[in-house]
Formats: C-alpha cells, sequence, structure tokens
C-alpha cells in the first residue's frame, strides 16, 4: 500500500518589472528621507553665485537654481517634509473618518442621517479647492496645509467605513455577540471593526498619493511652507519663472512627484490584490 501525499499550491505571486521599479521608487523615497545628507552632499539652502542656472551635469544631477542652490539637494530634503505632511493629512482623514464612519453605520437613525449629508456636501467640492478654503481659516504653513488636506479627506474614509459596518453589523457572529449581552463598545472594538478595516486600509496608501499631489499643489500655490524650504510643490513654483531658459527647475520636481505618486499607488494595488487573493 503506497503512501499518497496531497500538495496544495502555494499561493505564490511573481512581480513584474512595473512592480519592481514602484518598489525600487518607494525604497529610494524611505532613503531620502531618513539619510538625505548622504544622498545629497550639497547643502539645499545655501546659495553660490558661481553656479547660478547651472544645467545638469555629474557635480549637479538636476542642475541649479536661480541663486546656485542645488537642485537635487533641494528635492531630497524636500521629499521628507512633503511625504511628512502627506502621512499627518491621511492619518487625520483616516482616524476622524473612520471612527465617524463605524459611529454612523452602526447607531443608524438620526446619527446615520446627520452624517451622511455632512459626507454628501464634503465629497459635492473637490477637494484641493476644500484644502484651500481650510488652510486659508487655519493660516499659511506646511502643518496647517497639512491639516487642511487631512480634514478635506474625511469623507471619503468616513463614506468607505459606513458602506463596510453596514455590511458586517449584521453578520450572524455580531449577532451573535449581542444576543449573548456582548456591549457596544465590545461589539464595535472586537468583532465590527477589525472585519471592516481591511477596505479602508487599502484605500490608505491611494488616498496618500493623492495627499502628495495636494500638497504639493497647496505648496505651488503658496499656501505651503514659505522659501526657502525645499518643498516640492513650492520648488516647482519657484522654476516656472524660467521654465524657457532653464527648464529642468520645473521638469525634475515635476517628475519626481508624478513618479512618486504612480508608484506608491501602483504599490498599494499590488497589495490590495493580493490581499483579495
Amino acid at each position: 500500500m503506497s503512501d499518497t501525499t496531497e500538495v496544495r499550491p502555494s499561493r505564490t505571486f511573481a512581480l513584474r518589472p512595473a512592480d519592481w521599479f514602484a518598489l525600487t521608487v518607494v525604497l529610494v523615497l524611505v532613503l531620502f528621507i531618513v539619510v538625505p545628507g548622504l544622498i545629497a552632499s550639497h547643502d539645499p539652502l545655501l546659495p553660490d553665485s558661481d553656479s547660478i542656472l547651472q544645467g545638469p551635469s555629474a557635480a549637479h544631477l538636476f542642475g541649479t537654481d536661480y541663486l546656485g542652490r542645488d537642485m537635487f539637494s533641494r528635492v531630497v530634503h524636500g521629499t521628507g517634509r512633503t511625504l511628512l505632511g502627506s502621512l499627518i493629512a491621511v492619518v487625520i482623514g483616516l482616524g476622524i473618518g473612520s471612527a465617524l464612519g463605524l459611529v454612523a453605520a452602526y447607531a443608524g437613525g438620526w446619527v446615520d442621517a446627520v452624517v451622511s449629508r455632512i459626507v454628501d456636501v464634503l465629497l459635492s467640492i473637490p477637494g484641493l479647492l476644500l484644502s484651500m478654503v481650510l488652510v486659508t481659516a487655519l493660516g499659511f504653513g506646511r502643518l496647517n496645509a497639512a491639516v487642511a488636506v487631512g480634514i478635506a479627506s474625511v469623507a471619503v474614509f468616513t463614506r468607505l467605513m459606513r458602506s463596510e459596518v453596514l455590511t458586517v453589523r449584521n453578520l450572524p457572529f455580531v449577532e451573535s455577540s449581542r444576543h449573548i449581552g456582548a456591549d457596544t463598545k465590545r461589539l464595535l472594538l472586537r468583532h465590527v471593526l477589525p472585519n471592516a478595516y481591511s477596505a479602508v486600509l487599502s484605500l490608505t496608501a491611494l488616498q496618500f498619493g493623492a495627499s502628495i499631489i495636494w500638497i504639493a499643489s497647496l505648496s505651488f500655490l503658496g499656501f505651503g511652507a514659505p522659501p526657502p524650504q525645499p518643498e516640492w510643490g513650492l520648488l516647482v513654483a519657484e522654476g516656472r519663472e524660467y521654465i524657457v531658459s532653464s527648464p529642468w527647475l520645473v521638469l525634475f520636481p515635476a517628475l519626481v512627484i508624478v513618479v512618486s505618486v504612480v508608484s506608491i499607488s501602483h504599490l498599494a494595488n499590488i497589495i490590495r490584490t493580493n490581499a483579495a487573493r
């Protein structure tokens, strides 16, 4: 009698070239944040009158600006400021939005009606426009811009969390816990929230990319960090005055923004796709 062993296929996935590229970009951004001084040797704030508006070269990979400052160093040192602002915005939107969506869907009645109407109003306003209004009320600055973007993204997280909780709250295991006497706090934190949070977390990475664009846009319009701080959107704004004679001042910061957002969103899609398998 021969022994037979059932071999189950392992759940693996192969990374494509585009996936590797996105992963490499994200890792490079992490290095820009953690060790900017090791990657960019020039001082991002120090002018150099002998190097004004020089094109890309071995000494200055991204060229220099109108004050002779190294653009590569300014992009590298600006990474932490822009991405930190985006992280703050996502944490605010995720925290407040998840709490509102959880309470509204589980409580129902007039609470759900009020929250849903507020969310509908917020979603009817373009996110960037709402961020501009909020940062004008809060005052200009990097932190206030991040808070404004975070508040503007609350409605997105609220609607998704509400939808997920409405699906989970009537499942058999939640009903069973309710019938055996579990209180509302235990039901929400131990049963409803953990089973409704996966889709919301998947949205977080995508919203992080959108927050980068919004914060860079606010900086471009003058609502973010003041000069001479090297923030991505501000670098594009400073370079637009010289776009004809020195296009690298706009091209390289804008390219970094686009590649970063696309790479982060691509990785988010990979994680969401493989988590759903």
